[in-house]
């Protein structure tokens, strides 16, 4: 039976919101009429649009319960996957940023055929489409669906996560990129206000002094830098691991790189870019210490999963648990819009657009709408699902081990490494992939002990040597798969001339790694 944890007052302000995002997308599905629209926002958005989109589509429910559960059980070393993403940020700014933007391509996918060939292509897109389907959207969807059961007690599973579909999945079908960035702008300045306040009065519980959460955990809680046998993330694996781990996630993920691609020019795509790279210092203040507090607070859980809903319904008066509870939904809702939006996206223009040679844009747009309905069904069918393979769900995890490395150096070394061909890529993709599940089943039958962290780095070695090796063999690359595919130094400095400083986006990049190196070496 339905059964709320939350006041009356609270719940009318999560269901005002739902409607609110749901009348936002369906009033920018009015203007939605071109597949590129549909899929880049019409190439209209401006910094700030990105910059918010971009954090929204990151922080996921899950993600918010578990930096939390995490910094109270076992400390916050899991954090670096947030205030670190910023390195790789820099680097698609200053790299990959222009040569995305200068070939006005739509997808990812996209540039590997222009650079290598249509092989590639279509291995990185299936790829895509069913890890962003069958991981990021049921995942999301099944994770959101637990989550709101903190809240609503008897919530049905299944009902819940298809509910959750059936919103983001219409007014991304009709509104596309354009109604999930402007909802997601929405949801990420209703979660850092949300989140803001319950870390102020949790701080405030504890009059305000750092010193009383320091002194309520264990000695090494609160240090990124673990031992080679800790079960999270061992210091090689901080090396290895993390940094091409967040390069193929922020540079070469359809799920996130698509709102840059539609960037109205380079500058703004750049500064949306940074403006990330800072919001994604924030989560480390307001999600990941305040469960460090929550020990003081709540001492003895021994499920971590349950600290945040505690503070939210211990901790907040009425009204902000609504305001809270509204950035969970927001968090919920912006992981499986911008999923949906990027699969539809990648089968349209990398599987239908080439068969179908003198279709229109709107006939495009129909297309992405009807694949969008599609992917939406498939992704609320499984989500409940998950709940009878949670062992291989957590395998499943693991599997961005296997793909992120071959997927890593065709992109990583590719763009630098001019004589790299696309029997190179075909063959990395391959043969990088086989040997990351090999090392997966080996793992499995404990033959294989290698955390996943350094496991990422042994297997982007391995692709690096196959792509070489592959590359010297064969033909190398015609002329025109090199221009403005590969790395130009002058495209650093390109659109900064005569800027004023602070609107120069080097300035900006500098200041984002001074801040996450002095937050390494606070944390270390």
């Amino acid at each position: 039976m339905f059964t709320s944890n939350i006041s009356m007052i609270d719940t009318c302000i999560v269901i005002a919101y739902f409607v609110i995002v749901l009348a936002i997308g369906i009033y920018i599905s009015r203007k939605t009429e071109t597949s590129e629209d549909l899929f880049l926002g019409g190439r209209s958005f401006g910094w700030g649009l990105i910059g918010l989109s971009l954090f929204a589509s990151n922080i996921s429910s899950s993600t918010i319960i578990g930096l939390t559960g995490a910094a109270y059980t076992t400390g916050i070393v899991n954090s670096v996957y947030e205030w670190m993403s910023g390195l790789p940020l820099i680097i698609a700014a200053l790299i990959f940023v222009p040569i995305y933007l200068k070939n006005r391509i739509t997808t990812i996918p996209e540039y590997l055929e222009k650079r290598f060939d249509r092989r590639s292509q279509l291995f990185f897109s299936a790829i895509t489409v069913f890890s962003t389907i069958m991981i990021e959207t049921a995942g999301a969807l099944y994770a959101g669906s637990l989550v709101l059961q903190f809240f609503f007690p008897g919530l049905p599973l299944w009902q819940t996560a298809v509910v959750l579909a059936f919103i983001a999945g219409i007014y991304t079908a009709f509104g596309g990129l354009k109604a999930v960035v402007y909802t997601d702008a929405i949801q990420a300045v209703i979660l850092i206000i949300g989140c803001s306040v319950m870390t102020y009065l949790v701080f405030a519980q504890l009059d305000f002094s750092w010193a009383k959460v320091m002194a309520s955990v264990p000695e090494d809680h609160f240090s990124v830098v673990r031992p080679l046998d800790d079960p999270g993330i061992p210091w090689p694996g901080l090396i290895l691991g993390v940094p091409f781990l967040g390069f193929w996630y922020w540079s070469t993920n359809q799920y996130i790189v698509q709102r840059i691609l539609g960037a109205r020019s380079l500058n703004h795509a750049r500064w949306g870019v940074i403006l990330a790279g800072f919001l994604k210092v924030i989560p480390l203040f307001i999600m990941v210490i305040p469960g460090a507090m929550a020990i003081s607070l709540f001492p003895g859980l021994e499920n971590g999963d349950a600290v945040f809903p505690k503070l939210v319904t211990e901790v907040l008066p009425v009204g902000m648990v609504g305001i809270v509870l509204a950035g969970l939904v927001s968090a919920i809702m912006s992981s499986v819009d911008s999923a949906l939006n990027s699969s539809s996206t990648l089968i349209v223009i990398d599987f239908i657009k080439p068969n179908k040679p003198e279709i229109t844009e709107k006939e495009l747009a129909t297309y992405g709408r009807i694949t969008t309905i599609v992917l939406m069904i498939v992704a609320a069918l499984w989500a409940p699902q998950i709940q009878n393979f949670s062992g291989l769900w957590d395998y499943l995890q693991q599997m961005f081990s296997i793909i992120v490395p071959p997927i890593a150096v065709i992109f990583l070394i590719g763009v630098f490494y001019k004589r790299g061909n696309s029997d190179g890529a075909f063959w990395t993709l391959v043969g990088g992939t086989a040997l990351g599940v090999l090392a997966f089943i080996l793992g499995e039958l404990d033959m294989w002990h290698l955390h996943y962290t350094i496991n990422v780095g042994v297997m982007f070695g391995i692709s690096t040597l196959i792509f070489i090796l592959v590359s010297n063999m064969t033909e190398p690359p015609r002329k025109e798969q090199l221009e403005q595919l590969t790395f130009n130094r002058d495209y650093i400095g390109e659109g900064t001339e005569g800027m004023p400083w602070y609107k120069n986006y080097l300035y900006q990049m500098v200041a984002l790694a001074v801040l996450i190196f002095s937050i390494l070496i606070w944390l270390w």
